[in-house]
């Protein structure tokens, strides 16, 4: 996933049903940033921006829950917090884990005829602004263990 948005890209859920928390890079040069930007009435340098920006994106059956930008986040909370959900999930036990105030992610694990070893994934996101936001939910299908693990893995490969 990572190398699609041009920066380290966490992506847990479905084709339908997904969380991702992405810092993208967007090339200026390319054609589409470019096309996107005359659209938005901006520069591409100004619409790819700096490349430092944390997002979340949530989706639930097509529906654009949301997402909404991360300001003042640093990679090495970002890496903590993989780092903890990426211990969580090798343990094939509930967990909880939590990114401040903002995220939380609740795993249940299950037995699935077609994933086999599974995890059912619920998302609670809370907005950082405006305060008071209400936070947004959402259950993922069974995602195989090991397609977690190693989704989680490549993510903190992609921030080292």
């Amino acid at each position: 996933m990572s190398s699609y948005l041009g920066g380290p890209a966490l992506f847990i859920g479905e084709d339908t049903t997904f969380m991702l928390l992405v810092r993208p890079k967007l090339d200026p040069a390319d054609p589409d940033v470019r096309k996107a930007a005359e659209q938005a009435g901006v520069s591409a340098e100004e619409f790819a921006g700096p490349g430092d920006l944390w997002a979340l994106v949530l989706d639930d059956d097509y529906e654009a829950d949301g997402g909404f930008e991360l300001p003042g986040v640093r990679d090495t909370e970002v890496e903590d917090f993989a780092e903890r959900l990426q211990a969580a999930v090798a343990t094939g036990e509930p967990f909880t884990v939590e990114a401040g105030a903002v995220l939380r992610l609740e795993g249940r694990p299950t037995q699935h005829v077609r994933t086999g070893e599974s995890y059912v994934v619920t998302v609670h996101a809370t907005p950082p602004e405006p305060e008071g936001a209400p936070t947004v939910s959402l259950t993922t299908g069974p995602l195989s263990r090991a397609s977690l693990q190693a989704e989680i893995d490549e993510f903190r490969r992609d921030l080292a």
